[in-house]
């Protein structure tokens, strides 16, 4: 048999005892034996330095150094006792400090933040006063994330901190929650609320400066919601939960501000919620489906194709807008999934119209922060054998700000695979020339704000004449989006734009009416026998692809 390893014998705190009480007895009789010894010792050594006496008992003296060596000792193990006293009570104050502080910005953590800020409230409403709690979130933080890096994240978080620290009052409880969520909690007098709205306002104005990190200047903001707690009875974890709501409110409404909670909040926040549980669910369910707006030539009135708008039917409420989910699947991370689910049907679809038909399908900004974004694209087109030439990715003006390196090999390798361009909603950007020099557009979509005003309004009329002319000097055809009556595309017709869609030429329509459509312009691709099918020049794409 082999033994077994010897496991090493714990610390015994009460046997530690034990050893310095044997310790402090064997001290103090040492003492004792000092006195008795060292008295007679040096009597003796007196009388025999004076010529008085035969010399020192061997005994005694032999006694006197064993006491010495005993006092030695015992200071020895005095000073040990307190050494480890001392490192103790320090190792202590740093495990307190780390279970209760963020070590990356030095504020509280949550769990520290729930315990001092109930006991602010009690302290403070019991003499009357009020506790604002500010909910801070950084506006785009993963942006910085994806785009600079964890690193320059870091210092994002750390700068924030500092610039939150030096707008509140030293008397402001200050914590992280984590990842870019910060807490203030402040006590204040009643008639002194204009006051809390002013810091909050200044604390606000103040994050919008931008942060440097490695020459570059990181651009953040942040939306501020606050909660009161004016009696004893709120809780911290009620506070926080309508501080996150009315932070949330702050978003909606552009972030970039401060917002207090109001009961009503409760019941839109209950409303969203509800909108992205049945989106989650409504995704493998089908409810998803693609509808289809017709895009014509102005000029003749030929049908070219479609742009695909994505639609909701959902079983209890049913057919539901754009409007009310795309912004809620864009906040809660869903929107990638959820296009690339609807495009896929739409490829479906239109796998069976006449090739002289395109899909054009509009993106949005979330989905161009996805490195691998055209690899997915691509793939649908694979999958669903639905040609690249066919396929045109509309993208706003807006979404080009943030990365541009990254949106310009996004769309370089979607151009690669043979698809077309679309710099939709031109002209309500900030650098649209720009952006048309760095990418390689086929096409520009004139807005639909400006061809509504433009039989109106001089100044929008002069916008779509510039951008008209701006497309025939870059040889990029026009699409004017909104176009609605007869008379809007008798002027289009005249100014030279291209293409047209809206009202005018026919609603969104579903995938049935579509082909309707189609078929009575003789536009179905009639339906091909595997063997008919797939000639080369069809699939040389794919293999690109692959």
């Amino acid at each position: 048999m082999t033994a077994e390893p010897a496991v090493p014998k714990q610390w015994d705190r009460s046997e530690g005892a034990r050893r310095d009480i044997v310790a402090g007895g064997i001290v103090v009789a040492a003492i004792l034996l000092f006195i008795g010894n060292g008295g007679a010792v040096m009597q003796s050594v007196i009388r025999t330095l004076s010529g008085l006496g035969g010399g020192t008992d061997r005994m005694l003296a032999v006694a006197l150094i064993l006491n010495i060596a005993l006092l030695l000792f015992g200071w020895r193990r005095y000073d040990d006792l307190n050494r480890e006293v001392r490192e103790r009570t320090e190792a202590e104050k740093r495990a307190r400090w780390l279970a209760d502080t963020d070590p990356l910005t030095g504020f509280l953590n949550r769990r520290a933040l729930l315990n001092a800020g109930q006991a602010l409230i009690a302290e403070a409403t019991a003499k009357g006063r009020q506790v604002a709690l500010f909910l801070l979130d950084l506006d785009h933080f993963k942006t910085v994330n994806d785009i600079h890096g964890h690193i320059a994240g870091d210092r994002v978080l750390q700068i924030a901190a500092e610039r939150i620290s030096a707008i509140l009052p030293p008397s402001a409880t200050k914590a992280r929650l984590g990842g870019d969520e910060f807490v203030a909690m402040l006590a204040f007098e009643p008639v002194a609320r204009a006051d809390i709205d002013a810091l909050a306002a200044q604390l606000v104005a103040t994050l919008e400066a931008p942060v440097a990190s490695d020459a570059q200047q990181i651009r953040i903001g942040g939306s501020l919601g606050i909660a009161l707690a004016a009696d004893a009875g709120v809780t911290m974890d009620t506070l926080v939960r309508q501080a996150d709501i009315a932070m949330y409110h702050c978003k909606e409404k552009g972030r970039n501000r401060h917002i207090w909670f109001e009961t009503g909040m409760e019941m839109a926040v209950q409303a969203r919620n509800q909108i992205e549980t049945g989106i989650r669910a409504g995704m493998p369910r089908g409810e998803f489906i693609p509808y289809f707006e017709p895009q014509v030539d102005i000029a003749t009135g030929r049908l070219m194709g479609f742009e695909m708008l994505m639609r909701w039917d959902s079983p209890e409420h049913g057919m539901i807008p754009p409007e009310r989910f795309i912004p809620i699947a864009e906040e809660s991370g869903l929107i990638g999934e959820l296009s690339l689910h609807v495009v896929r049907a739409a490829l479906e679809v239109a796998k069976g119209w006449d090739p002289s038909i395109t899909l054009a399908v509009n993106i949005s900004p979330q989905q161009l922060k996805d490195p691998w974004f055209s690899q997915k694209l691509i793939k649908l087109l694979v999958e669903t054998g639905f040609p690249p030439s066919q396929f045109e990715v509309e993208i706003t003006e807006s979404s080009l700000f943030e990365n541009l390196p990254l949106v310009r090999s996004i769309v370089t390798s979607l151009k690669n695979q043979g698809v077309s361009l679309s710099l939709d909603d031109f002209g309500t950007g900030y650098s649209s020339l720009s952006h048309l020099r760095a990418l390689p557009f086929d096409r520009i979509k004139i807005d639909r704000s400006f061809i509504a005003a433009m039989r109106g309004s001089a100044d929008a009329r002069a916008i779509v004449v510039a951008i008209i002319r701006l497309g025939e000097s870059l040889a990029m055809p026009i699409t004017a989006e909104g176009v609605e009556d007869e008379a809007t595309a008798i002027e289009l017709t005249r100014l030279g734009c291209a293409k047209g869609q809206g009202w005018f030429y026919g609603r969104a329509m579903s995938a049935a009416d579509a082909a309707d459509m189609l078929a009575e312009r003789g536009l179905l691709r009639a339906p091909q026998t595997p063997r008919e099918s797939s000639p080369a020049a069809d699939t040389e794409w794919q293999r690109k692809a692959g």
